[in-house]
């Protein structure tokens, strides 16, 4: 057995909130540069040159990508053969809040009801799980409100079956036209329970975009989502182009006999996350 000091996951989570604000990931940029050549329209080739502009100067200033810095949303995985002293609960939280005050990033968590900011952008919202081994891994995303205001979750029959999926997914992003700033980044949750499929969807995101799927049939789903939905010709920042959407990242799990729940996890073009293993 491996012990970890709950207070030494502190700094390693306050960074990750810091340089997840100020650094897209290298397979982004990447995304934004490949799109840029292939897309047709001047407008949507001009959008793509502002974001990578957008980019190199968020990490040249140490300002932020975007003005949303988002909620804090955290998959923590947790070895088995660790022993955590203190509260890992609270360490991460902990991070959270000093990652945001020392990167002076926007603090949006506030009570639902009075609107009264929270301060701190406390709590952070933090999924846990246990997997094998003697390592603590954290996946942190930061989640702005434009992006999750166009996610949904419903409840299809089970005859529904694959086009009611695809259906259900390709009118949601047309619904949302130019709300969530596209690209955008898709995850899909298909099957677990009402309140497992939008948890798929979300860890989804935490996937790269040019991560292809280890099971084969999956990996057909996602490409040819991406296609339908591409289709529409929203592009981006919704002036039109083929790039709708930069990726679709989809996990399942098994559902009852008797449903079968989808959740469609919307990301802006500021796909913030990032990854310590401890």
């Amino acid at each position: 057995m491996r012990t970890v000091k709950a207070q030494d996951v502190i700094a390693p989570v306050a960074n990750m909130c810091r340089e997840a604000n100020l650094k897209l990931p290298d397979d982004v940029k990447q995304a934004f540069r490949d799109h840029m050549e292939s897309e047709d329209s001047p407008a949507a080739k001009e959008i793509f040159r502002q974001l990578l502009e957008n980019s190199a100067m968020a990490e040249e200033t140490g300002l932020p990508l975007c003005q949303d810095c988002g909620l804090a949303v955290f998959f923590v995985d947790i070895g088995e053969d660790v022993i955590v002293e203190g509260s890992l609960k609270d360490a991460v939280t902990q991070g959270m809040i000093q990652g945001y005050e020392e990167g002076y990033l926007r603090k949006s968590s506030c009570d639902p009801m009075s609107r009264a900011n929270t301060g701190d952008n406390a709590p952070a919202i933090i999924h846990f799980d246990f997997v094998p081994g003697d390592k603590i891994t954290i996946n942190f995303m930061a989640k702005g409100g434009g992006s999750e205001n166009m996610s949904r979750v419903t409840m299809l029959a089970p005859a529904q079956g694959w086009e009611g999926i695809k259906k259900f997914v390709v009118n949601r992003v047309a619904e949302a036209g130019p709300n969530p700033c596209p690209p955008t980044m898709l995850g899909i949750g298909i099957g677990g329970t009402f309140e497992r499929a939008p948890i798929l969807a979300k860890r989804s995101l935490m996937r790269p975009l040019n991560d292809t799927h280890a099971d084969p049939e999956i990996a057909k789903l996602e490409a040819e989502l991406l296609d339908a939905v591409n289709a529409l010709g929203i592009g981006p920042m919704g002036l039109g182009g083929k790039t709708t959407c930069l990726g679709v990242k989809i996990e399942m799990a098994p559902c009852h006999l008797a449903s079968l729940p989808l959740a469609v996890n919307v990301q802006c073009h500021s796909i913030r996350h990032q990854e310590v293993v401890i």
